[in-house]
């Protein structure tokens, strides 16, 4: 049995063969986190995963929907819907009993409104994150949360909160953040970016991450997939799918010198300890 942590099922990329896609992560044995990044998509988040046997649903409002904002990456590109977190909306949502996180929800000064001061963006993204927080520890459910180009951002953020219980979602920083995050007794989810050579032009920036991966402890490590994003290396080029997660799975195994089905049980039961509302 393989965990994707994080997924985005719910997504445009998936409207033609979503049927066909759950097939075959059912038939590879892959329980699914489909996470939510404004209000309908996590609303489909929960109906697909009501639907569905070993399918779960986090919810929550991602940072670059706050305002309007041009998103321009190699897999997508659209103009962001800015909304607020409805705590009414939300609270209707987190009635099922297949809700099992809250997220993803952080810091992004990568993407950032052309209109707007980044002072203005970054305070409201900050807001909002300790909005998604509180929400959090009321219904007793772990962070899920996105951060890029902010970890420092960040850390000053959850340190400004009581102890957190959640994961750091896509990681792809250095050793130096990655121990605060530890430290704080938060997970770590490691996605097909791992599998990535390093680019030519800055071959650095993966160094550091598999350096994260060799000294996170195992314990500490959740795998995803962050699909329709970010296919693993033997997948490069194709739409990243829930069941592909092994192959971040298989390069774990292979940095820390251990089995894979260790790296499959391990991270499964991080998983189910993280996620404590899975049925």
């Amino acid at each position: 049995m393989l965990i994707d942590s994080h997924c985005h099922l719910q997504f445009n990329a998936f409207n033609d063969d979503r049927d066909e896609v759950i097939k075959r992560c059912q038939e590879k044995g892959t329980i699914l986190n489909v996470v939510g990044t404004q209000r309908d998509t996590s609303k489909t988040a929960v109906e697909l995963a009501e639907k569905h046997e070993g399918m779960y649903a986090t919810i929550g409002l991602h940072p670059i929907h706050l305002f309007p904002t041009r998103v321009d990456e190699e897999e997508t590109t659209f103009v962001s819907r800015e909304e607020d977190f409805d705590e009414l909306y939300y609270g209707e949502l987190v009635k099922s009993k297949k809700v099992i996180g809250v997220g993803e929800t952080g810091i992004d000064l990568f993407h950032l409104p052309s209109d707007k001061p980044r002072e203005e963006v970054l305070a409201k993204q900050k807001d909002v994150f300790i909005k998604h927080y509180q929400f959090a520890r009321k219904h007793n459910l772990p962070l899920v949360i996105h951060v890029r180009d902010a970890h420092e951002e960040m850390l000053e953020t959850l340190a400004s909160t009581a102890s957190t219980r959640g994961v750091v979602h896509c990681y792809t920083g250095n050793w130096h953040y990655a121990k605060q995050y530890l430290d704080m007794d938060l997970c770590l989810g490691f996605t097909g970016v791992i599998t990535f050579p390093a680019k030519k032009t800055n071959p650095q920036v993966q160094y550091d991450l598999l350096e994260v991966v060799k000294n996170c402890p195992l314990e500490k490590m959740l795998i995803e997939t962050d699909s329709p994003y970010l296919a693993p290396q033997a997948y490069r080029g194709q739409r990243c799918e829930p069941w592909m997660v092994e192959e971040v799975a298989k390069k774990i195994a292979e940095i820390k010198q251990i089995g894979l089905d260790e790296v499959i049980e391990q991270t499964n039961a991080n998983f189910k300890r993280l996620f404590k509302r899975i049925i």
